[in-house]
């Protein structure tokens, strides 16, 4: 059976090594059409390229070297052909499915602000979004000559990339229409001791204004016009203004799409021979932008497509919206039920510790016995045990209020050494990878992080469990013996 697949991005690239590992039978003959030209990376970790901390390099993904996969790099396709089952490039050439799966992806949104379009349809010198490769480097490039730097956007990706470029040297200004940082996962409370932590780490933030216009000079930037009418003087702007997906492959050959490619709860769109996964999808429950929902529906995708299921030690004790925000400084870590604009619960609990002075909050929602959402700034190890505790699903406490002073606490509320972690317990949330899977690897000879992660695909999505995975690590090769480590 052919199977073709659009989009060799993250979600894409997985679903293929998915499929091709359950595919035992040879059932399927798969064709991958990726519009870049170079092999699958992670662009979660993009914001990370900018602030040093990885090298592009690093970023690889793995292509699995298979006799029934052709991998066709740099090869845009253009129309979907669904009466006679043909997917046509760019270049002309033809390719016959039986089935299509749709990883098409998202691209940055740049806003229609004054002064951005030139008439070119390229923008100023020094206006850059963050979304590929090229897009990281032309941005570190540009650091070595910038002092003043704006970020337009203050949601995930606006925050760690406003500490990237202080990280690289400019003084950071962050602006946000919203009346809080990160309004999807933070309330104003919570915004509020985010916003005071940044003049510290070179960053300042502008909440609750907008930009109104791009200053330009001689084709380069020069400032950013704000609707206050105040003026940021910046020889850089990093649009972070959100996404929008590609579906215009979808939309022309009239597969029904509104923000996303509307699908069901198994990937399918209108056309029963046609599937769309990842951030072109927009399944029934909403899209979250998270990774991790996109390889959620890879391996679903994979299962249903080849009649079989992979065994995932601990699957009902992971979960795909826990939110870490990767910047400098700046501790944030939200999951569940959380944000300003969430909905008024009688069966929920909320309750929160806010500290500004201490650069601290936390907040968590509880449901019975169980968390169900939580807020943690500047709460490092009360996050760590909140994680735990959500993504597990262990009961919490009698009094919920001790799960805000796990920190001032003589020991955790959940135990997160790793003696003590369960074996079912999730270590990579991105990849559900557990402390039995690194055990596991460890005792087939994974020795370093880069080898469990070959061995695992921990480490692998957003980064944020790298020091959990040198922590087992590094117990685990205490406990082997000597003699079995030669």
């Amino acid at each position: 059976m052919r199977l073709v697949v659009i989009g060799n991005g993250m979600v894409g690239s997985r679903f293929v090594e998915d499929l091709l590992r359950r595919d035992t039978g040879g059932k399927y003959d798969v064709t991958v059409l990726g519009a870049e030209g170079c092999e699958p990376y992670n662009r979660v970790l993009l914001s990370e390229v900018v602030a040093g901390r990885y090298d592009l390099t690093s970023l690889t993904l793995p292509t699995p070297d298979h006799p029934r996969l052709t991998v066709l790099r740099g090869t845009t396709a253009a129309a979907i052909d669904r009466h006679d089952r043909v997917v046509t490039t760019t270049d002309g050439s033809r390719h016959r499915y039986d089935q299509l799966v749709l990883a098409t992806g998202a691209e940055a949104r740049i806003p229609p602000l004054a002064g951005l379009d030139n008439g070119t349809g390229t923008l100023p010198l020094g206006v850059h979004a963050l979304r590929s490769t090229d897009d990281a480097r032309e941005i570190i490039a540009a650091t070595l000559n910038s002092r003043r730097a704006v970020v337009l956007g203050a949601g995930v990706l606006g925050i760690e990339a406003a500490s990237g470029l202080a990280q690289r040297g400019c003084a950071v200004t962050i602006v946000h229409p919203a009346a809080a940082l990160m309004e999807r996962q933070l309330d104003t409370s919570a915004s509020s001791v985010l916003a005071s932590a940044m003049p510290e780490l070179g960053i300042h933030p502008r909440i609750g204004v907008g930009a109104e216009a791009a200053v330009v000079a001689n084709g380069r930037l020069t400032g950013i016009r704000l609707t206050d009418g105040d003026v940021v003087e910046s020889d850089l702007l990093l649009v972070a203004t959100g996404t929008i997906t590609n579906t215009a492959i979808a939309a022309e050959a009239g597969i029904p799409c509104e923000r996303g490619i509307l699908v069901d709860d198994t990937a399918s769109t209108a056309d029963a021979r046609i599937f769309a996964i990842g951030d072109c999808a927009q399944p029934p429950s909403g899209a979250m932008g998270l990774v991790a929902q996109g390889w959620d529906q890879a391996r679903a995708l994979a299962d249903r497509l080849t009649g079989t299921t992979v065994r995932r030690r601990g699957a009902d004790t992971t979960s795909s919206d826990v939110v870490r925000v990767k910047a400098y400084g700046l501790d944030v870590v939200t999951m569940g039920v959380c944000g300003g604009s969430r909905a008024d619960d009688p069966a929920q609990r909320t309750l929160s510790l806010s500290d500004p002075d201490a650069g601290r909050h936390v907040e968590v929602v509880v449901s019975g016995d169980r968390l169900v959402g939580a807020t943690c700034v500047g709460a490092g190890q009360v996050a760590a045990d909140l994680v735990a505790a959500y993504t597990r699903r262990t009961p919490v406490p009698s009094d919920p209020a001790r799960l805000l002073l796990t920190a001032l606490s003589a020991a955790p509320v959940v135990a997160t050494t790793p003696d003590a972690l369960p074996e079912d317990a999730a270590v990579c949330r991105c990849n559900s990878v557990t402390k039995a899977d690194i055990r596991e690897a460890h005792a087939c000879g994974a020795r370093s992080v880069d080898e469990i992660a070959t061995a695992t695909r921990a480490t692998t999505g957003c980064g944020g469990c790298k020091d959990e995975v040198c922590g087992l690590l590094g117990w685990l090769t205490e406990q082997t013996p000597a003699t079995a480590v030669r």
